[in-house]
C-alpha cells in the first residue's frame, strides 16, 4: 500500500478489484474480530476471496482470523464482512491496519459493525457477555490520520463525540431485548498488545472509565467515522482481564468462548442488520 500522497489511487484500484470479484457494494460491512470469523458461514449465498488476492489487503497471521472478504446475504439484507483483520501488534504501521475499512466505505459500505474479542474489567461483565462499545480509549498511541490529510476521505479534525452511533445503538440494544439477550453497554479500551495486561494496567485502565480491554476496533473506527461512516461497536466477553480472575490469560480461551456465543452473535448482528 502506497503512503498518503497514493491512498486515492490505492482505494480506487482496490474497489475496482471489489467490484469485479462482488458487483455493486452492499450498504452494510462487518468487520469480524477474534473466534467471530465463523458467522460467515450464515451468509447466504457467499462469495469469498483471500486477502491476499486484493490490493493493499494483507494476509492475517493470527489464528481465529480467516483473512478473507466474504460478500453475501445475512437474513436477507446484502452485507460484505471481514472474516478477520490485521492489528498493530503483527508490525503493522496504522495506516495498513484501516486500509481494509476504507477501502469498504470507498466501495460504497455506509454503516459499519465493528466487532472484537476482549477481556472484561467491569463488575458488571462476566465471560460471555455481549457489550455494545458506548466510547473508546485510544490507549496504543497510534492514529491512522496522523501525517497529511487527504480531503477526498475526510476532514483534517474530525469530531469524535459520537463514535459510536446512539441510533444504532438504540436499535442494537432493542433487538437485544425483543430477543431475550442480556446486551451491555460501556467503555473500550484498545491497548497495543500482543501481550496480555499486567493487573496494575487493568486497574489504570479501570480507574480510566473502561469496562472492557482489546487490542484492535479504536483505530477502524476513527477512519470509519473519518470517512463518514455509521458505527456500531460490539465485543464479546472472551474472558476476565488480567486480576479480575485467578485464571491464566490464553488465546485458546477467546477462541472457545468466542464459538460458544456465536449463536447469540449471529442472532444479534443478523436482526440488526435487517432492522437498518
Amino acid at each position: 500500500m502506497a503512503d498518503a500522497s497514493n491512498i486515492e489511487s490505492d482505494l480506487a484500484l482496490a474497489s475496482k478489484v471489489l467490484d469485479s470479484h462482488f458487483g455493486d457494494a452492499p450498504k452494510i460491512g462487518l468487520v469480524l474480530g477474534s473466534g467471530l470469523s465463523d458467522l460467515v458461514d450464515f451468509f447466504e449465498g457467499a462469495k469469498e476471496v483471500s486477502y491476499s488476492e486484493l490490493p493493499g489487503f494483507i494476509p492475517s497471521t493470527v489464528e481465529g482470523h480467516k483473512g478473507t472478504l466474504v460478500a453475501g446475504n445475512l437474513g436477507g439484507v446484502p452485507v460484505v464482512a471481514m472474516a478477520g483483520r490485521n492489528h498493530l501488534y503483527e508490525g503493522h504501521s496504522a495506516a495498513a491496519v484501516v486500509f481494509p475499512i476504507r477501502v469498504l466505505i470507498h466501495w460504497g459500505v455506509d454503516s459499519v459493525v465493528i466487532t472484537n474479542a476482549a477481556g472484561g474489567i467491569s463488575s458488571n461483565l462476566a465471560e460471555g457477555d455481549l457489550m455494545l462499545i458506548s466510547d473508546h480509549l485510544n490507549l496504543t498511541g497510534r492514529n491512522p490520520l496522523v501525517g497529511e490529510n487527504v480531503d477526498s476521505l475526510g476532514p483534517r479534525f474530525p469530531d469524535m463525540s459520537f463514535a459510536y452511533d446512539p441510533e444504532l445503538r438504540k436499535k442494537a440494544k432493542e433487538i437485544g431485548t425483543k430477543g431475550g439477550l442480556d446486551l451491555k453497554e460501556g467503555v473500550y479500551a484498545s491497548n497495543l498488545g500482543p501481550s496480555y495486561e499486567t493487573p496494575a494496567e487493568v486497574e489504570m485502565i479501570e480507574r480510566m472509565g473502561a469496562d472492557a480491554v482489546g487490542m484492535s476496533t479504536v483505530l477502524e473506527v476513527i477512519a470509519a467515522r473519518h470517512a463518514g461512516a455509521r458505527v456500531l461497536g460490539l465485543s464479546c466477553i472472551t474472558n476476565l482481564a488480567a486480576g479480575k480472575s485467578r485464571n491464566v490469560l490464553s488465546h485458546d480461551d477467546v477462541k472457545d468462548v468466542a464459538n460458544r456465543v456465536k449463536g447469540r452473535m449471529q442472532h444479534l448482528v443478523t436482526e440488526f442488520v435487517k432492522a437498518i
